[in-house]
């Protein structure tokens, strides 16, 4: 028996330091790690492809928590059986589970309904901030670029850059700066 360790975050911000550190103290050799920095949202990462062709019957991947090997409650079925079916044991560290035997097959399938129903909730939750933030006049995305001719016409006609700033909705600084 080989152990396997798989660990994944959302975005390329944050950090697998912890997850990856737990892996190595439950005896996870370091070249036996596969990591992802993408959502858990699809099966298509890279780490976890790696992690399939790498592992075989009687091996056992260990991964932190339920929801870093996925968010979707399909994919995690059909992983789960895909690797049940090559002979590999999945065991969920935070969460005391395992893949192994019937119970552990069971337990990890409502768990993982229960991370997409939670998947769901953050993504209503983020919908609602933004609508009460749109409706408070609060504004997304890119700010606008600055229209630099505009900035030199007016200060040909030979408006002072507070004039300027002010008029064009900027800050003084960023007036200097094209003026310069």
């Amino acid at each position: 028996m080989r152990l396997f360790g798989y660990a994944r975050v959302s975005t390329s911000q944050q950090s697998l330091d912890i997850q990856v550190k737990t892996l190595k103290a439950e005896g996870v050799k370091s070249n036996r790690i596969f990591t992802d920095k993408i959502t858990g949202s699809h099966v298509n990462r890279d780490g976890l492809r790696l992690l399939r062709i790498k592992v075989e019957t009687g091996d056992v991947i260990l991964v932190k928590k339920l929801d870093r090997l996925g968010r979707d409650t399909a994919d995690m079925i059909n992983l789960i059986k895909e690797f049940d079916e090559m002979g590999v044991a999945i065991r969920f560290l935070d969460d005391g589970i395992s893949t192994e035997g019937t119970m552990g097959k069971m337990v990890v399938t409502i768990l993982s309904a229960v991370a997409q129903a939670e998947r769901q909730r953050i993504l209503e939750r983020t919908n609602e901030g933004r609508i009460e933030a749109k409706a408070k006049g609060i504004k997304f995305g890119r700010k606008p670029t600055v229209d630099r001719n505009m900035v030199l016409a007016l200060r040909g006609q030979g408006l002072g850059a507070t004039v300027i700033a002010h008029q064009m909705k900027i800050g003084r600084s960023t007036v200097y700066k094209i003026l310069k």
